[in-house]
């Protein structure tokens, strides 16, 4: 009995253990089972949504394709009104034509049986066959007419040189009036406005020392006094007036005026307005469809933006005349790309021209040939000041575009040409002389302010080149007044602490 007791009570505890197992795999699966359902019910939702979704989608496809139709439809009724309204004129005018030809058929009939008539009453009269009145007739009309032949072959060749020449006229007038673009003449001034009129303070320095090192790094004069909340920048050079604007722009900008951060400052501005003038001349050739011409060719175009030709800004003149050559060559029927890349780089030289020896032409050609410009191209612009032979036809309309660009009334003026020309040699023939390092004329050609090394020229040697200076500006040069020769030798010491 007491055997049997452990027995019971494994098989009671076996029995518990496989009841609860049970009972656990049943409420699992239950769990299961729920979240199977629950999975499902969000699926069928989701689908739900997709399907709704997707009929308003369709929708709006079905009502996109309708309106599409709709808009064909009026654009294929408006078609067929257009051909029925063509069909109609080429309708009328086909009878009309047929009324025309009938006409002429009769009068044709008309002159047949009057030549018929003719010939044989000739035949009786004189006893002359048909071709041997025929010639007879024609000789005694060239007799008879012989000077009216004479005068209606001079009006012929006189009415043709007439209709030649009002053909040209049309020509240059097309193209004048298809390209109309604004002139601004260049000036010798550029104004920056101030926000605060105590800024002149600074800008000026203690003893005027920022002035005038603002002076000498840029090349210009900075008068203060003249215009309120501004300072007026002058130069005759507008590359340096630009330089010396953005210099003072980011001097103020910084708020540290002093002549090291002039100088750095001078640096940047430089260094910006050559990414601007390659920015410049991008533009200008995307604007007249030119992609082909290498960076360092753009890099001198955008530089001609800051030449002026007799009041007339370089660029504005070759991209204006980039147009009209284009136009004149399409209506003559010649290489029109070639002819409007000639105009375009026709004064290129002149981007270089004050810093290298040469004229503009023998420079230009130099530049293209060097960077492996189309020889067409080079060819067009060579002769547009007759420095060359004209190698081929583009090369006349090249030079007619300058003269039509340049000879505009208003476009140019020689009085700021002149004055411009007259400043460029006063700083030419200081240069000329040993030890000189700068040289920039100012107040407006009344002072020309010098600036040597002082390793090579010491102040004994200063006094006497301010002397001659002035003696070969006197000689050379043809100027109103007087003009100063400030010759400036300055030694700076510089040292760091490390």
């Amino acid at each position: 009995m007491n055997a049997l007791i452990p027995l019971v009570a494994a098989v009671f505890g076996i029995a518990v253990g496989y009841f609860a197992r049970r009972y656990w795999a049943a409420k699992r699966f239950g769990d299961v089972e729920e979240r199977v359902k629950k999975d499902l019910a969000e699926a069928e939702a989701k689908a739900k949504e997709i399907v709704v979704e997707a009929k308003d989608k369709a929708a709006s496809l079905l009502v996109d394709i309708k309106n599409d139709e709709k808009e064909r439809r009026k654009e294929i009724e408006a078609l067929e009104s257009r051909l029925l309204k063509k069909e109609e004129t080429f309708e009328k005018r086909s009878e009309e034509l047929s009324a025309e030809e009938g006409e002429l058929h009769v009068r044709e009939e008309k002159l047949k049986t009057g030549e018929t008539e003719v010939q044989s009453q000739l035949e009786k009269i004189g006893k002359l066959s048909a071709e041997e009145a025929k010639e007879e007739i024609m000789r005694r009309v060239k007799e008879d007419r012989a000077q009216d032949l004479a005068q209606l072959v001079q009006k012929m060749d006189r009415e043709g040189r007439d209709e030649v020449e009002k053909k040209t006229a049309e020509i240059i007038t097309t193209a004048l009036q298809r390209y109309a673009r604004s002139h601004v003449s260049e000036i010798t001034t550029t104004l920056l406005p101030l926000s605060d009129e105590d800024l002149k303070g600074k800008i000026i320095g203690r003893e005027g020392r920022n002035i005038r090192a603002l002076e000498r790094a840029t090349g210009v004069e900075f008068i203060i006094d003249e215009a309120p909340e501004a300072i007026i920048i002058s130069s005759f050079d507008p590359y340096r007036r630009e330089v010396a604007r953005l210099a003072l722009e980011r001097l103020i900008k910084d708020g540290r005026i002093q002549p090291a951060k002039i100088e750095e400052k001078v640096e940047e501005a430089k260094a910006e307005l050559a990414k601007r003038t390659q920015e410049i001349g991008e533009a200008a050739a995307q604007d007249l469809g030119i992609f082909d011409l290498p960076k360092e060719i753009l890099q001198m175009v955008g530089r001609l933006h800051f030449r002026a030709s007799f009041g007339q800004n370089v660029l504005t003149h070759s991209v204006e005349m980039a147009y009209i050559s284009e136009m004149m060559a399409r209506e003559l029927g010649l290489n029109a790309e070639v002819a409007k890349k000639g105009a375009f780089l026709h004064d290129i030289g002149k981007a270089i021209d004050q810093e290298v020896e040469g004229t503009h032409v023998d420079l230009g050609m130099k530049l293209l040939k060097k960077y492996n410009v189309d020889e067409r191209v080079i060819e067009a612009m060579q002769s547009h000041h007759d420095d060359y032979p004209y190698a081929r036809p583009e090369a006349y309309v090249v030079a007619a575009a300058d003269v039509l660009s340049a000879a505009r009334p208003g476009a140019r003026r020689g009085t700021l040409e002149n004055y411009v020309k007259r400043l460029a040699d006063l700083e030419k023939i200081a240069l000329e002389f040993q030890g000189v390092k700068q040289a920039y004329a100012i107040s407006a050609g009344r002072e020309l302010r010098v600036f040597v090394v002082p390793e090579k020229v010491d102040d004994f040697r200063a006094l006497e080149l301010a002397r001659e200076i002035a003696n070969r500006i006197q000689s050379e040069l043809q100027y109103p007044g007087e003009i100063k020769v400030n010759v400036i030798r300055e030694i700076r010491a510089v040292e760091y602490a490390r």
